[in-house]
C-alpha cells in the first residue's frame, strides 16, 4: 500500500531553515528571488504617460492655467 506524505507547511518551510548551513541558505534564497522576479514578470503591465491625459479635467474646466500659475507663484514669496 502507497502512502502519501503530507505536503510540507510554509511554518515547516521555516523551522526547516536552521538546519541549513550558509551556502544552502544562499542557494534557497536565490532560487525564492529567481522564481519571485520570473511571477512578477509575467504580471507586469506596462503603461503609457498618455494614460493620464485628461484624467481629472473637469476639475479645471472654467480655470484658466496661466492666471493659476501666477497665483501660485506669487504664493512662495
Amino acid at each position: 500500500m502507497e502512502t502519501r506524505k503530507a505536503p510540507l507547511s510554509y511554518s515547516d518551510y521555516v523551522k526547516g531553515i536552521k538546519f541549513l548551513n550558509i551556502d544552502e541558505q544562499l542557494s534557497l534564497l536565490e532560487i525564492i528571488s529567481a522564481r519571485l522576479k520570473k511571477s512578477i514578470g509575467k504580471r507586469r503591465i506596462k503603461h503609457s504617460i498618455m494614460e493620464l491625459e485628461g484624467l481629472c479635467a473637469d476639475i479645471w474646466k472654467g480655470i484658466d492655467a496661466q492666471e493659476y500659475v501666477r497665483k501660485e507663484r506669487e504664493s512662495w514669496d
